[in-house]
């Protein structure tokens, strides 16, 4: 059996994780944070929590035989990418990123392009006062001195004080989302500007639909550096790197 090790934490890495399943030479095994409450079960064996940095990393791959490591963790879960790079490199497995594009800015959208969370915040125009904040609950803290801006803020769980919580309203939802209720949600709560992530794929890319349509700008933070090495950009093309290193272990 080929032990696989798959960094989840994405929809990308829950469907690569149920076809991977499928194949009788593969053990699969997926790694989630724990940030999640009720994370969405994946096929295989799962592990919670971290591993303490690359170095901790390295030795679960010594430890567990990991022939193959599949990083599909989220866009902007960076330091956990840096750390896969490092220890892929000192385990001496294959390595293979999968990486969903980020979004590409289209006519009609105004994005207003940022390069962190903290950015972000400082980048909210001072005649915008009702703002949906779209970044989940680890980052709001930037966001709470803003004591003059009214926020919707969504994420899957709420944050872990209610002293992080900027002024405002909270919503716990789970994507994907519809167009529909992205342009009802903007609408119904008189939304004049969006924070968002640029985390790329299809779950959440209707807000960005509908605050085009609605002429609303998008504060956009735009995704972080990714370490080299071998990657792609979906579960059909990962499926395809792993087969072609089944046949060569």
């Amino acid at each position: 059996m080929v032990r696989v090790l798959i960094l989840g934490g994405t929809g990308d890495a829950v469907e690569l994780a149920a076809q991977a399943a499928q194949i009788s030479t593969i053990e699969v095994i997926t790694s989630l944070a724990g940030r999640t409450r009720h994370p969405i079960a994946p096929s295989g064996s799962t592990r919670v929590g971290g591993f303490g940095g690359a170095d901790g990393l390295t030795a679960y791959l010594r430890e567990s035989q990991i022939d193959l490591l599949i990083d599909a963790t989220h866009p902007f879960a960076a330091q956990m990418s840096w750390n896969a790079a490092t220890a892929a490199t000192a385990a001496n497995i294959p390595h293979l990123m999968l990486i969903r594009p980020a979004w590409t800015k289209v006519t009609d959208d105004r994005w207003i392009e940022v390069v962190s969370v903290d950015a972000a915040a400082k980048a909210i125009p001072p005649d915008i006062t009702r703002v949906f904040l779209t970044i989940g609950r680890q980052q709001l803290a930037p966001f709470v001195p803003l004591t003059n801006t009214w926020f919707l803020l969504r994420s899957i769980d709420p944050p872990a004080s209610e002293l992080m919580l900027p002024n405002g309203k909270l919503i716990l939802d789970r994507g994907p989302f519809t167009l529909e209720n992205e342009r009802s949600l903007l609408l119904d709560y008189r939304i004049e500007a969006i924070v968002s992530k640029n985390s790329g794929g299809d779950a959440t890319y209707s807000k960005i639909i509908a605050a085009r349509e609605l002429n609303i700008p998008v504060i956009m933070v735009d995704q972080p550096p990714m370490p080299p090495g071998e990657r792609v950009t979906d579960v059909s093309s990962a499926l395809r790197w792993l087969q072609q290193h089944i046949k060569s272990a």
